[in-house]
C-alpha cells in the first residue's frame, strides 16, 4: 500500500524508450571515462551522462 501509480499516456513511453535507445547507441560510440581534471572537485564536461528529459506534465514543450 502506499504506491502511486502513474499513468503515461503511450506516446510519453515511446520517447521515453526512443531516449534510452539513442543513449545507448550514444555510449556505445563514445563510451563514458574518467574525468581527467588536475583538482577532484572541478567538474568536467567531457561525457557527462543526463537523465532523458521527460515532460513530467508541467505543460511546457520541450
Amino acid at each position: 500500500m502506499g504506491e502511486i501509480i502513474r499513468f503515461a499516456p503511450k506516446s510519453e513511453r515511446e520517447r521515453a524508450r526512443l531516449v534510452r535507445e539513442a543513449r545507448a547507441i550514444y555510449d556505445s560510440v563514445f563510451p563514458p571515462s574518467e574525468c581527467a581534471c588536475d583538482q577532484p572537485d572541478n567538474a568536467c564536461a567531457s561525457h557527462m551522462r543526463v537523465d532523458a528529459d521527460i515532460d513530467h506534465g508541467d505543460g511546457g514543450a520541450s
